[in-house]
């Protein structure tokens, strides 16, 4: 069956499955690896993508539930790493193995187009789900802070 949508600005018509998580989709069928298969089951948030301007986990969400709606990847929300908060993400030295940071990027770009100046309890709960396993937050919450207050590097 076709489903359309627009990802990262483009309309797409896709022909798979109804069923087939929108992380596979994304990663396999447009050939876009940026978004990560972390657990497969929500729990992580490595494969978060937004849908609709929303964070939103792709592993769990099957692309018939995403048909006319618009999705955006880490390639959409920059594809030359300019965005304030890849900037304040690579001053603050936030990735160490790397493989969460995708995630951790979307849900905070999700939160700051929502939430300009959020304090450090509405941070901490944006990012509650979005696990680091080098244990990063305090990185993660500082290049946040960066972003908001728009101090990324120029």
């Amino acid at each position: 069956m076709a489903f359309n949508l627009t990802v990262n600005g483009k309309a797409v018509s896709v022909d798979v499955p109804a069923d087939m998580p929108l992380l596979w989709v994304i990663r396999e069928v447009m050939n876009l690896p940026g978004t990560k298969f972390g657990c497969g089951m929500s729990f992580c948030g490595a494969c978060t993508v937004h849908i609709n301007g929303k964070a939103e986990r792709s592993c769990v969400t099957a692309i018939s539930e995403v048909n006319g709606k618009q999705v955006t990847t880490i390639e959409g929300l920059s594809p030359d790493g300019s965005h304030p908060l890849q900037k304040a993400w690579m001053d603050v030295d936030v990735p160490q193995c790397g493989y969460c940071q995708v995630g951790q990027i979307m849900q905070a770009a999700a939160l700051l187009k929502q939430n300009h100046n959020p304090s450090d309890a509405q941070i901490s709960e944006a990012m509650d789900g979005n696990l680091c396993r080098c244990g990063t937050y305090l990185r993660i919450r500082e290049a946040i802070d960066k972003a908001a207050a728009g101090k990324g590097r120029s």
